[in-house]
């Protein structure tokens, strides 16, 4: 049985194809969007930011906590007094 090794096809159909096929795989910018690319960028917060947000998440849910413990110590004086 022979066998025939046929070599790459090189084309200029086939050049042009392979040509438009890499570039098809780059992002342009669209045509649709022409807004800066800046407000496409997320704001990443520093790591300082991070604690200080959780710093005060944490400091309304204790305020909060305190507050529920307050009235319900009013609540015990107030069964107490009875």
């Amino acid at each position: 049985m022979k066998r025939l090794a046929v070599g790459p096809i090189t084309t200029p159909e086939y050049i042009e194809w392979w040509g438009r096929r890499i570039n098809d795989n780059i992002s342009g910018p669209s045509q649709g969007d022409n807004q800066p690319t800046q407000k496409h960028l997320q704001v990443v917060p520093s790591e300082l930011e991070i604690i200080k947000q959780d710093f005060k998440r944490r400091n309304v849910e204790l305020e909060k906590k305190i507050e529920q413990m307050e009235e319900e110590k009013m609540n015990l004086r107030l069964d107490i007094d009875i």
